[in-house]
């Protein structure tokens, strides 16, 4: 009897041993879930050779060094981005390379779902079924929302938030055609610790980081219900030598100067002793030092990824920085924002970088 009240309490006809009833052949057709887990971990060891494989965001950073990957192991990989141009040369490196795999490329918009609709036509008429989803794209910023930009703000969570249920709802119908697939949703260390600092206000990307981790939590279990074929993960890196700080000040118009201008002035900051080729040195002095003072490459990155997939992780944590502050926040919540919270975690990552 306290198994059946379990069972209705959490929802979760996963327990198995309702011997009186048909219960316990629910759970994906398999007896335990044990056993799922080892097929989840097991579909993938042999690597992505001859499977098809969609990544958005393919154009710079992580994206474009998992086309790479992929490609380089067989996996003939479709890919989009907002600027077409990086798409394509991601394509020329990989066939210049020699891969095998094949690369379609397509311009988008994730935040767009006529864009994603278009981006999945293309790819059911280049191959089919689909085996894995690699939700990639995303951009920063969108601060505050006491005195914000409204458009900017949406402009931000609509990518990391909406570009990835747009690709997984518009995608899903090609993955359930195939023997096995797996779902890879790029979320964030902002997505279970919603700072980037104690002075600096981070709440679309990081509204919109933890949307996609709990998301993506949710759909193990649905997956596991109702599409055993399929398997989800989410990814969360830590500070990545990528192109996503210039990429997010194009997109959202810092990379002009007279809002480069606005933005130091709502920071509280005199500009006004600057030139505008010295505003635009510093901002491209920006991009660039987030991408190379970065603890993790993107290719390191993308080889995190693959190989968590590969092992049927569902939780992938990418880098050291990453490692660190979750083990924080987990062991002591209630200060996690707190500015001496950040600066121990600046301090042991630190720590990190130097051993």
């Amino acid at each position: 009897a306290w198994k059946r009240w379990l069972a209705t309490m959490i929802g979760a006809r996963l327990i198995g041993d309702l011997s009186e009833s048909s219960e316990a052949t629910i759970y994906s057709g398999r007896s335990s879930p044990n056993e799922w887990e080892f097929t989840m971990g097991d579909r993938f060891e042999n690597g992505f050779g001859g499977m098809v494989a969609v990544v958005t965001g393919g154009g710079t950073g992580m994206g474009r060094e998992l086309v790479r990957q992929l490609t380089a192991e067989g996996c003939d990989v479709a890919t989009c981005d907002v600027n077409l141009a990086n798409a394509e040369e991601t394509a020329k490196m990989c066939a210049d390379a020699g891969h095998p795999g094949e690369v379609l490329v397509h311009e988008a918009d994730v935040a767009s779902e006529g864009d994603i609709e278009g981006f999945a036509a293309a790819v059911a008429a280049w191959r089919s079924p689909l085996n894995l989803v690699f939700n990639n794209a995303g951009i920063g910023g969108g601060g505050t929302i006491i005195d914000h930009d409204r458009a900017q703000w949406e402009q931000v969570f609509n990518v990391c938030w909406y570009g990835v249920y747009y690709s997984t709802i518009h995608f899903l119908p090609q993955m359930l055609d195939a023997p096995i697939g797996h779902l890879v949703n790029t979320s964030s260390i902002n997505g279970f610790f919603a700072s980037i600092g104690p002075g600096f206000p981070h709440t679309a990307y990081s509204a919109a980081k933890f949307a996609v981790k709990g998301f993506t939590e949710a759909l193990i279990t649905d997956f596991a219900l109702n599409a055993p074929n399929l398997g989800a993960s989410v990814v969360m890196p830590g500070h990545i030598g990528t192109s996503i700080q210039s990429n997010s000040d194009t997109l959202l118009g810092f990379d002009d100067v007279d809002k480069m201008r606005q933005r130091y002035a709502d920071a509280g900051r005199d500009a006004s002793h600057l030139s505008d080729q010295e505003i635009a040195a510093r901002q491209l002095k920006r991009g660039e030092s987030f991408r190379e003072m970065a603890p993790t490459s993107a290719a390191e990155a993308a080889t995190i990824i693959l190989d968590g997939v590969r092992r049927g992780e569902w939780r992938i944590l990418v880098g050291e920085d990453a490692t660190i502050i979750d083990d924080l926040v987990r062991a002591d919540p209630e200060n996690a924002y707190t500015p001496e919270f950040y600066d121990r975690w600046v301090r042991e990552s630190a720590t990190m970088r130097l051993s």
